[in-house]
Order: structure tokens, then sequence, then C-alpha cells
């Protein structure tokens, strides 16, 4: 079993993962709801994983020493040039929740974002009622910037968000 001293293996998402993510999501609906969608068979995976490839994202697995997957992180929306910066999504499974391992990894996907990627600023939108997000952020020294009414359709529905963003410089403070 994982424990929040262990080490975060964090890897770009393959066609192979396929199988372990579906069943994964499939697992966690409740865990995830009302909040995020994440597929749940494999025309769903393969519609992701088509989006997630394209040149401008960079979808991220965490997981232990021992495999369990923390989560997954994705980088959307990559830009270079003036702007280097990049929206953050992710989620997690209730499985290895509670252990600190979804803050190590998103620690890891920001130092990666900026020192791999160079990109100079992250930004993540939350729904307001998102506690676990908002504070999983908080942790990772993202500060609230803002507040975005009917944000992103999620459901079916337009849901505010709040806009919480990093920058290179925060994580010399």
């Amino acid at each position: 079993m994982a424990t929040s001293g262990q080490a975060i293996d964090l890897r770009s998402l393959r066609a192979a993962d396929e199988g372990e993510i579906v069943a994964a999501n499939r697992a966690n609906r409740a865990y995830h709801a009302p909040f995020v969608t994440p597929c749940t068979d494999a025309e769903g995976f393969a519609q992701w994983l088509g989006v997630v490839s394209q040149d401008t994202n960079e979808t991220m697995i965490a997981r232990t020493p021992d495999g369990a997957i923390v989560g997954v992180f994705n980088l959307s929306q990559i830009a270079h040039g003036n702007f280097c910066s990049a929206y953050l999504g992710y989620h997690g499974y209730a499985e290895t929740a509670r252990r600190g391992l979804m803050t190590r990894a998103l620690r890891q996907t920001v130092r990666y974002a900026f020192d791999t990627l160079g990109l100079h600023r992250i930004e993540a939108n939350i729904q307001p009622d998102n506690a676990r997000s908002i504070a999983l952020v908080a942790r990772g020294g993202f500060r609230k910037e803002g507040y975005s009414p009917r944000y992103l359709k999620i459901g079916g529905e337009w849901r505010d968000h709040e806009r919480w963003a990093i920058t290179v410089e925060d994580l010399a403070r």
C-alpha cells in the first residue's frame, strides 16, 4: 500500500493505459461526481486520447512505486512565445486519497511544466464547491485570482469556476 513518504512516478499517458484508466474511472464515478466525468469506456478513452495527444497538450499519469494510480494531470492549450502558459486539469482516485500523493504529484507536474516545458504560468479553473480540488491547488502554491461565472460546461450545465494560478516566480518564494 502506498504511503505519503513514497516517490511519485509521473509519465506520459499511453494508449496501453486504456484498460486500467477506464476501470479506475468506472470505480470512482461517485468520487469524481459532480465535478469531472472522465472516460468510462473504450470509445471515451479513444476520444480523450485523441484530444490530449495533440501538440498543445501534455497528459501524465501519476503512480506510486508499487503501481497504484494516484491521478491524471493534463496541461492543455500549452502556449510558448510571450504567453508561456497552460491550463491544468486533473483528477485523483479514492484508493490513494488522503496520503499527500496528489499534492506531491501536482508539485511534480508544476515543476515539469516550468523546468521541462519552459512555461511561466499555469492556470487551474475549479468549481467553487469542489473543496478537495481547491485545497489541492492551495497546497501546491497556487493563488486565487478570480471568479468566472458560467465558465465551463460540465454534465450538460454551464458552471461557475474559481481561477487559480501559479507562476515560476511563485516557486522561488
